[in-house]
């Protein structure tokens, strides 16, 4: 049996390297390798899957970031709805492939305004979007929220709530 044909190596109690399923790649009699040379067999097979195009290292997650504004006799109302989200509203998020979502609340020359920020891990945002969109439940979340909101201009004149918001800097 080729020594390719595992993926995840085990070392043995003995100090010997095998294969997963049971095949030696040295002898027994033999000491495991240096340490450099044991890094690159352990990651041997997943290069190889990956110039195969089998795998492909994870991507790295779009950010999104919106703003609006928050009428003042709803800031304590809004709060409240955030403390407790429903259940079924963040699994629906979750399910749209949402993560690392939070909304902050800031006053600026006397306005409320909410920034938005969330992380989408998904393929395909617009139809992740959209699935959202349909959901009873987050139809009604929406009803008790969007009251609280006041869009800005470009947002309200496109008949949405938040509006975008340009990245200019990212460090990773």
């Amino acid at each position: 049996m080729p020594w390719f044909t595992g993926i995840h190596w085990l070392v043995s109690r003995t100090g010997k390297m095998r294969l997963t399923h049971g095949a030696w790649l040295k002898s027994p009699s033999r000491p495991i390798p240096s340490s450099s040379m044991k890094k690159a067999l352990l990651f041997a097979p997943f290069f190889a899957l990956l110039l195969l195009g089998l795998t492909k290292p994870e991507s790295a997650p779009q950010r999104y970031v919106w703003i609006t504004g928050l009428k003042p006799e709803k800031v304590e109302y809004y709060k409240q709805l955030h403390a407790n989200p429903w259940p079924s509203v963040t699994h629906m998020l979750k399910q749209c492939n949402i993560r690392n979502y939070s909304i902050h609340l800031r006053e600026i020359s006397g306005k409320l305004y909410l920034f938005s920020y969330l992380e989408y891990v998904g393929k395909d945002f617009d139809a992740d979007m959209k699935k959202m969109a349909q959901d009873p439940e987050t139809q009604r979340w929406w009803r008790e929220t969007d009251p609280c909101q006041q869009p800005l201009p470009d947002a309200a004149k496109a008949g949405k709530i938040w509006s975008d918001l340009e990245e200019v800097f990212y460090l990773r």
